[in-house]
């Protein structure tokens, strides 16, 4: 899939079922209510959260960019928070962004 497809093509191929979508709103949603309570450092934690369900919804029918950028995202432990080696966290969440450039470049 290159570029974006138009609202027919997009009907015609969805690349979440609705159940799947929901998913993510559901964790997105509950996660910004639990994050009114909880530690600035876990909102890098949640977000991440979230693009891995997201990134497991595509994986199944992704094409081979998206394969990197869902390895990439795949090698940030799923517990990490940047509280406990910051320098190292944020060097990660580079790599991740990098993965994400690279992806979209490659699909574009």
């Amino acid at each position: 899939m290159r570029g974006w497809m138009s609202g027919r093509e997009a009907e015609d191929n969805p690349v979440l079922t609705e159940a799947a979508a929901l998913d993510v709103l559901a964790y997105l949603i509950s996660a910004a209510r639990t994050q009114l309570d909880e530690a600035a450092e876990y909102a890098p934690l949640r977000l991440i959260t979230a693009a891995r369900k997201l990134a497991d919804h595509l994986a199944p029918r992704a094409t081979a960019p998206v394969q990197a950028l869902v390895s990439a995202l795949d090698a940030l432990p799923p517990t990490a928070t940047p509280t406990a080696d910051r320098a190292a966290y944020i060097a990660r969440l580079d790599e991740i962004c990098v993965a994400l450039a690279e992806c979209l470049l490659a699909t574009r």
